[in-house]
């Protein structure tokens, strides 16, 4: 998910778009700012109130502004040929992903930085592509400029995307479809509801268990309201999707991972799989692969890392970390920060110097002048309970 929560609702740039779920937000008396140019619900009855509800229950969460590309073969080309081509956009397996699974991906640039990170589902006949708002054109531009004559590139950016996440996600989804019992995390299905053609993977951005629905824009408020119907489901905004996200570890694109970042620097090289690395079978032949493939050898300068900020302040984004608490030695800076409902306490993600990043280590956060005790921690903050 990249982009910025903006308090208010004006913008000087163009008007906000909306997705299919607007007029039910404001119906429900949600909060709304702008995000990566549409209009968004932020919080309907509180981020706490929210953020605990979908741990102890289910959520749902309008997710319809992320991009949905489908990338199919031309006449004479085969689904196998699809994967192989997008694999020259990707550092991931692409080509031996099964029928009916999906995979966290990135797109790289020349420089090994990270222009997207994508969630990449093997359907039938090709490939389903979920990108970030923010980023979506110029991922179906650039897809298309990788196409040849091997595939067809279709923009499904009218499409809703609904989340249900939550510890009740599978029971409270499996009375509209009972077959979603039987899928495991990652797992992608292509079904009909009442006619209409929906996409279900069980995956989520919030480190809980729960799935992702892809449906026609027309049909979306239809759902949702039903889904809302259930006394376990309450909807849910960007606010506590970000803390969700935050404590299961999770990447905002834009502020963890960018162009800047590296996904070794990000510690997302578990993405990458072997037969992609250094030496194995389709190794390469990706935008910056010469220096994502050093990076794996050699390892890299800096890393993302979990940070405890001791004490009840939150450390945000932009703040500088010390090695002492003098602030003399600037080792790197905070991505992420916020309040973790879950532990009661504030937690953040960030880059230091490689050698600084044991779990454990103690640093200084600059805050208006004082420098604050920082643990160095692993993540995830909070256990994930994916259904593996």
């Amino acid at each position: 998910m990249s982009g910025t929560l903006q308090s208010g609702s004006e913008t000087s740039g163009p008007p906000l778009l909306k997705t299919p779920l607007h007029d039910l937000h404001v119906s429900l008396g949600a909060r709304m700012v702008p995000f990566a140019g549409y209009a968004m619900p932020v919080q309907y009855t509180g981020v706490l109130e929210e953020h605990r509800h979908t741990r102890a229950k289910a959520g749902l969460f309008d997710v319809s502004h992320m991009g949905q590309i489908r990338l199919r073969p031309r006449a004479g080309h085969t689904p196998q040929e699809v994967a192989l081509a997008f694999e020259s956009l990707v550092p991931i397996n692409v080509a031996d992903l099964a029928e009916q699974r999906q995979r966290y991906a990135f797109l790289t640039d020349e420089a090994g930085g990270i222009l997207d990170d994508l969630m990449v589902a093997r359907t039938g006949d090709g490939l389903l592509i979920v990108a970030n708002a923010g980023c979506k054109e110029a991922d179906a531009e650039r897809i298309e400029q990788a196409a040849g004559d091997v595939f067809e590139v279709e923009r499904q950016f009218d499409r809703a995307l609904l989340a249900l996440q939550g510890s009740a996600a599978e029971t409270v989804l499996a009375e509209l479809f009972p077959s979603v019992t039987d899928m495991k995390f990652m797992d992608f299905r292509e079904v009909t509801w009442k006619g209409a053609p929906v996409t279900i993977s069980r995956s989520g951005y919030t480190g809980e268990d729960g799935f992702e629905i892809g449906l026609p824009a027309e049909r979306a408020e239809e759902l949702a309201r039903q889904l809302l119907a259930h006394p376990e489901v309450a909807p849910i905004g960007l606010g506590a999707r970000d803390s969700l996200r935050l404590e299961a570890g999770l990447c905002l694109y834009g502020h963890d991972i960018e162009p800047t970042t590296s996904p070794v620097e990000a510690g997302l090289q578990w993405a990458i799989q072997k037969t992609r690395r250094p030496g194995g079978a389709r190794a390469g032949g990706y935008p910056g692969a010469e220096v994502i493939g050093r990076q794996l050898v050699e390892g890299v300068a800096r890393q993302r890392v979990g940070l405890r900020p001791q004490g009840r302040a939150p450390v945000r984004e932009g703040v500088e970390l010390f090695a002492d608490e003098q602030g003399k030695r600037k080792i790197g800076c905070v991505t992420s920060g916020t309040f973790a409902p879950s532990l009661n306490a504030p937690v953040a993600m960030g880059y230091v110097e490689t050698g600084c990043e044991a779990p454990g280590t103690r640093i200084y956060a600059g805050l208006r002048g004082r420098y604050v005790p920082v643990e160095i921690c692993a993540l995830p903050f909070v256990p994930t309970r994916f259904k593996r």
